[in-house]
């Protein structure tokens, strides 16, 4: 350990952080969602779109430290090393995820994540040609990719990936509007991952009376089918009229995940969350190139650059855990964060190599350390655990969500 954290005797002695978490306002969010789960206040009445854990800039979590409160991301600038642990500062010089709740009222914009390379070199032009952080033309924020895992906590609606060009050929064929007609041909007679891009920029693409004509004639069409796919269309509708992005779900897959259900989204991958309340852990990025159900920027040659035009079937979106001593530990296929849900437990001893944030989802739990400390923590908030303090003890009498890395 660092003569930096041994010169500090209290920091030395803490190794549970409770923290307080930004709130993001986003106008999709839900107003009742986090009080009905979790009993958080909703002063406001507005919109309660996501609950940020962790150390990102736009939105860091405080805590207390010697009686002061402090950023989480300052406890780690400090002392990095020792909170973080050696392997993780020197492979990522920061926290590498972001874990939150998130809560869907209304469909969220259609998006893809770029790679780790694509951002670098997107966000580096972008810096060059001197684009504001803030700007709404603004492609890339942060170098970063954005890989995700969601675990559902209500119901939860989402597209992931492509369908078949076989199934988005036959969506489109039973349409039969004339303003696609010449897309759907060059498609049809080009049934490759460059087919499929082809055909999704111009889709994407389409504007002015050609724009509005297809639009009309697939509503007309979904208002009077049966299909449930038709009904989220509509559904859709009433949130982004006039939206070219309601042409999307005919060409992702549509799933619904129940409680307790997860799915991994990958970098390059189409996806959107259409509502629900879940878990999601990602890395630390807020990297969005957008492709619908949106009023902001939309980059269709970008976004086409970062996407992977294949197929994604669809028994493959579920992320099936491996269970080790009762706890669910999902596979992530990225470095930069793991994610476990850990069952009802009595005197758990968890040892621990990297930093990581704990958030009760039933019911109250406390951890206990060997030097002394311990800490109540009730539904719904969390606590973050730096990698110095190597093991601690849980008991809870509900699942308790872990992300670490």
């Amino acid at each position: 350990m660092s003569e930096t954290l041994n010169k500090n005797n209290q920091t030395l002695h803490s190794v549970f952080f409770p923290m307080t978490n930004v709130i993001q306002d986003y106008a999709w969010g839900s107003p009742t969602s986090f009080k009905q789960l979790f009993g958080t206040e909703n002063l406001t009445g507005g919109p309660q779109a996501e609950i940020w854990m962790g150390a990102h800039p736009n939105g860091c979590s405080v805590i207390e430290t010697n009686g002061q409160t402090t950023k989480l991301s300052q406890l780690i600038e400090q002392n990095i090393n020792d909170v973080l642990s050696e392997r993780v500062a020197n492979r990522f010089g920061e926290l590498p995820y972001l874990f939150k709740v998130l809560a869907a009222e209304k469909a969220l914009s259609i998006q893809v994540h770029p790679n780790k390379q694509q951002a670098e070199k997107g966000y580096e032009l972008e810096q060059q040609q001197g684009i504001p952080h803030s700007a709404g033309n603004r492609n890339y924020k942060d170098p970063n990719h954005k890989p995700e895992l969601v675990y559902a906590l209500t119901s939860y609606q989402a597209m992931n990936g492509f369908r078949s060009t076989e199934e988005i050929i036959a969506n489109f064929s039973r349409l039969d509007i004339p303003e696609l007609a010449a897309l759907l041909a060059a498609l049809v007679e080009n049934q490759t991952a460059q087919g499929l891009s082809d055909f999704f920029s111009a889709l994407l693409s389409l504007d002015g009376e050609s724009k509005d004509n297809a639009l009309t004639a697939l509503m007309a069409y979904a208002n009077r089918s049966q299909d449930p796919l038709m009904a989220l269309i509509v559904e859709l509708e009433t949130q982004y009229p006039g939206d070219i992005g309601l042409f999307v779900p005919l060409t992702l897959n549509i799933i619904t995940l129940e409680p307790g259900q997860a799915m991994f989204l990958d970098a390059e991958t189409p996806h959107a969350y259409i509502k629900g309340t879940g878990l999601e852990i990602m890395a630390n990025s807020d990297n969005v190139l957008r492709a619908g159900l949106t009023p902001k920027y939309m980059d269709i040659e970008e976004l086409v650059a970062c996407t992977i035009f294949e197929e994604k079937p669809f028994n493959t979106l579920l992320l099936e855990p491996k269970v080790n001593d009762e706890v669910l530990e999902y596979p992530i296929p990225v470095e930069d964060f793991k994610f476990a849900i850990i069952p009802s437990s009595t005197a758990r001893v968890i040892e621990i190599d990297s930093a990581e944030i704990l958030l009760p989802l039933d019911g109250a739990m406390t951890l206990t350390h060997r030097n002394g400390q311990s800490c109540v923590i009730e539904k719904g908030q969390s606590v973050f655990v730096p990698a110095y303090a190597q093991s601690y003890t849980l008991e809870c009498q509900g699942r308790v969500a872990r992300a670490y890395c």
